[in-house]
């Protein structure tokens, strides 16, 4: 959540939306290669550690909400989907569905510690 005065400067300084946009951009792209770089190691052959790939999804996604809380959604589906849409694809393996879940856990709790915190503050 932003603070009224910065809602305040992008409605009038079209430079300061500008300069948001362009860093959720590039946030979004830093997501999406952190998404297909787990679900690369998760697909390797001898790669057999759920909890790691589990883990390493929950903290990416609880980072990047942290990072931009507004849109939790948004940082779950480019992180998290990239491991059902592979396994689903290449083996038809719908459990690797339970990996959306955990990207939306990471995401959705990553967004509630800062707006705690902001709320606290």
């Amino acid at each position: 959540m932003q603070d009224a005065g910065a809602l305040i400067r992008m409605t009038v300084d079209p430079k300061a939306m500008r300069d948001g946009r362009n860093a959720m951009a590039g946030l979004l792209v830093l997501a999406v290669l952190a998404g297909l770089a787990i679900a690369w190691l998760d697909s390797r052959q001898g790669w057999d550690d759920t909890g790691v790939t589990a883990g390493l999804i929950l903290l990416t996604c609880g980072g990047f909400a942290a990072l931009r809380p507004a849109r939790p959604w948004l940082w779950a589906v480019a992180v998290g989907g990239w491991i059902p849409l592979l396994e689903i694809a290449s083996s038809g393996n719908y459990g690797s569905l339970l990996a959306l879940a955990v990207s939306f856990l990471g995401a959705y709790s990553g967004a509630l510690v800062v707006k705690t915190i902001r709320l606290f503050r």
